[in-house]
């Protein structure tokens, strides 16, 4: 199939991240089969949803070290937005290609599926590793279990290339992703008798304003890395619920919040200071209302930033692919920092704009497709 009518196939796949996206990995997987190339799976703990990880073997049958071409099969939904063509039906028009995660990102796996017949007719003096994840984009947490099985059986890949859409511009760096979900237990009471109860959206706005507090301080402290659109750490709330009625003390609010570090920032010192705040300042203000109070934080997510090294092998053979010698750094999120983060040295380089990611009508253009085509060629030829 050529790269059209794989990114065809795959688009009619609903993987949208609240689904599973088992059928469309097992398509692949039986297609994999067929042409002899085998596989494995790697599952979420319900067996609803499954990574792929498959290796095209070198011209001496070797499978150890080459270079794996990443990509994440879950999408984004689609409710309320105000699509033009049919989301889960790909449409060609004006040189574009519609439909729900063409660019973000089936578009690479379609271009690198399309290519698997050519590199098994003339085998590369590397192996090329294929690794598709799920849940993504909901913190990139799916790939966890991939990785982990990796080193299980003692696979050692020499670099990686993180297929998200980048107009197939080299990022070198992005921001790690830290999400958790707070919940504020106080004690429900009358409105008309605060003194009997402890309102817990209000002291958890107390802890939200705190988080607010230091975003201000990072925005204007720093540290700072000026390549990125957004030269610092930020920390935002992004939900919020509590509460039953208008004239009931709240006995429970809950919220959710990220922050995004530079690379070289800990993660788990920014979150030692929201959680000083909380032991130290918050809880006794709340127990001093209602003993029994609390408050539970949680991690929901977790990825980590990725910073590549200008020296390393799969960076400067990229760079010279791509003729790309420009330094580039994004504060969204991808699945390299992991691959990263287990010795797999690691850069994004993808077909698409991820302007178009997450809209209604997303689209990718032919012509970006076809770029990626020529770069995944030279590159195994390049192995």
């Amino acid at each position: 199939m050529s790269p059209r009518q794989w990114l065809e196939k795959l688009v009619a796949f609903d993987t949208t991240t609240r689904n599973s996206n088992l059928e469309l990995i097992e398509f692949i997987q039986h297609w994999l089969s067929q042409q002899n190339i085998p596989s494995w799976l790697a599952y979420n703990p319900e067996h609803t949803k499954a990574n792929l990880f498959a290796t095209i073997a070198d011209q001496h049958g070797n499978t150890q070290g080459g270079v794996v071409l990443s990509g994440h099969t879950d999408v984004v939904p689609v409710d309320g937005q105000n699509w033009h063509t049919p989301p889960f039906e790909l449409t060609e028009r004006d040189g574009k290609l519609y439909g729900r995660g063409s660019a973000d990102m089936k578009g690479f796996i379609a271009v690198a599926l399309a290519l698997v017949p050519e590199w098994l007719q003339n085998r590369p003096k590397r192996p090329i590793h294929l690794a598709f994840s799920f849940d993504e984009e909901v913190g990139c947490v799916g790939v966890s279990f991939m990785l982990d099985e990796l080193q299980k059986r003692g696979i050692q890949p020499e670099g990686c290339v993180v297929g998200e859409p980048t107009s197939m511009q080299v990022i070198i760096a992005h921001k790690g992703i830290n999400l958790y979900r707070c919940c504020v237990h106080g004690k429900a009471a009358h409105s008309s008798l605060t003194p009997q109860g402890c309102n817990a959206i209000e002291h958890a706005a107390r802890l939200i304003c705190h988080i607010r507090d230091m975003a201000d301080r990072m925005k204007a402290q720093g540290p700072y890395d000026h390549l990125y659109d957004v030269p610092f750490t930020t920390l935002t709330t992004n939900q919020i619920q509590g509460g039953i009625a208008s004239n009931i003390l709240p006995e429970q609010c809950e919220f959710v919040y990220e922050f995004r570090n530079l690379p070289g920032m800990s993660p788990a010192n920014i979150q030692s200071h929201i959680e000083d705040y909380v032991r130290s300042d918050l809880l006794p203000r709340m127990q001093t209302e209602y003993a029994q109070a609390r408050v539970d934080i949680t991690s929901t997510a977790q990825a980590p930033a990725l910073e590549a090294d200008e020296q390393a092998a799969i960076t400067q053979l990229v760079r010279a692919l791509t003729s790309d010698t420009q330094q580039r750094k994004v504060a969204f999120a991808t699945e390299a920092g992991h691959f990263q983060h287990i010795g797999i040295p690691t850069v994004v380089c993808g077909p698409g704009s991820i302007e178009q990611a997450h809209k209604p009508d997303e689209f990718i253009e032919i012509s970006q497709m076809q770029a990626c085509e020529q770069f995944l060629r030279k590159l195994a030829l390049a192995l």
